[in-house]
């Protein structure tokens, strides 16, 4: 719980300090409000966002399960039988949300079909890709008692590129048709905030792995 709250508690500064809801981003006054993107209306992505949200969120569960693992030095089947549930739950949410992508891109013009190999949907592939070995690996770690430290590894990098998604969104860094917030501040906070995911991860496996 406390390195899921430092993790909540990041974000939480990101928000209030550099993304606050009561700026004012055009020269006038809407009576009726701006209203989203006339692209962005349709019942597809009411659920799209959402559950990409809450497969890169759920990511930072078996992180913080291995980092209490690495911190109290029981790197057993425990820690990795309490981490597959959890995982599994971020790996669906994150497939849904991706095919819900796929889908409806396949049939709005100018989002490039199915897939695009677009630099967001690569983003978003990178950490189910490492979920989906992470899945893997907790069950072989659960069952047999073997590649603790590459399941260490899987779960911090997971996390790591779940943040990295949300950077090369919110940074302006790449060009993408995905793109709708770009902010150099908000990025180079996000990147801090990955920075010390990433280091203090490895710092930890380095000293108690």
């Amino acid at each position: 719980l406390v390195i899921m709250a430092g993790v909540q508690t990041m974000m939480l500064a990101m928000l209030i300090f550099t993304s606050s809801p009561f700026n004012r981003t055009l020269p006038y006054l809407m009576v009726d409000g701006v209203d989203l993107n006339p692209v962005l209306q349709d019942p597809g992505l009411i659920i799209h966002p959402p559950m990409l949200y809450m497969g890169y969120v759920g990511m930072v569960v078996p992180f913080a399960f291995c980092m209490a693992a690495l911190w109290a030095g029981r790197l057993d089947a425990v820690w990795a039988r309490w981490s597959r549930p959890w995982t599994q739950a971020a790996w669906g949410f994150l497939t849904l949300g991706i095919a819900l992508g796929s889908w409806w891109a396949y049939y709005e013009l100018g989002w490039g079909g199915w897939w695009f190999w677009d630099p967001v949907e690569n983003a978003s592939l990178m950490p189910w890709l490492a979920g989906t070995a992470l899945l893997h690996s907790l069950a072989v770690t659960e069952k047999r008692g073997v590649f603790k430290a590459w399941t260490i590894m899987l779960a911090i990098f997971t996390f790591a590129l779940s943040l990295l998604g949300t950077f090369l969104v919110r940074s302006g860094v790449i060009t993408s048709v995905h793109s709708f917030a770009a902010d150099p501040t908000r990025g180079l906070v996000i990147l801090v905030i990955l920075a010390i995911v990433i280091g203090g991860g490895l710092i930890m496996f380095a000293l108690r792995g």
